[in-house]
């Protein structure tokens, strides 16, 4: 089973708490104006990567790693492929979970595909990004946005004291900029 990925990254503290291995995928409908990552939207096959490939790098990072983040685009787009993934997180596994989503628990809940991912969630980040209503520290893009938490792995407080931006150098002096509010750093 494959996954459309715009990108990864294998260790990042500002996408949820702990040190996570970020997953971007590629694919949203939703289009919410304002968008941090517009260049996600595309449904075109930007990375097809297996589903076994990815546990593999996630197995490969050990104790490195507390969590995985599944971002966007659209996580739930792939729906059936991000259960997929997140039920082998949890067999194979002791990481937590972390998925940011534009739509609202109840659409999820109204959505037997979406819905399945839920019973495999830590946290779920939802709600469409509002522009009108940015916010500047925590998980959430805006101030419409709900954190779930849909086990008792993290407290409230755990979710919103996570870092809203970090700085990364490859080793070939690539800068990679990443959070839920990159843009608004200043170097």
């Amino acid at each position: 089973m494959q996954l459309n990925l715009h990108a990864t990254m294998t260790r990042s503290r500002a996408n949820g708490p702990g040190t996570r291995f970020v997953l971007w995928t590629q694919g949203c409908t939703r289009r919410c104006p304002g968008c941090f990552n517009p260049e996600t939207h595309p449904h075109e096959p930007r990375q097809l990567i297996e589903v076994d490939t990815l546990i593999d790098r996630m197995l490969a990072e050990g104790p490195a790693i507390d969590g995985v983040s599944i971002s966007g685009g659209e996580p739930l787009e792939q729906a059936e492929t991000i259960c997929y993934l997140l039920t082998r997180i949890r067999e194979e596994m002791s990481l937590s979970t972390l998925l940011f989503t534009g739509f609202t628990l109840a659409e999820i809940q109204a959505n037997p595909a979406r819905a399945a991912v839920l019973p495999f969630l830590d946290v779920l980040i939802a709600g469409p990004y509002d522009a009108t209503h940015p916010l500047t520290s925590s998980l959430l893009g805006s101030a419409n946005q709900q954190i779930h938490l849909l086990t008792d792995r993290y407290t409230h407080d755990q979710i919103t004291q996570v870092p809203p931006t970090e700085v990364h150098i490859t080793p070939n002096g690539q800068v990679i900029i990443s959070g839920i509010h990159p843009r608004r750093l200043t170097l």
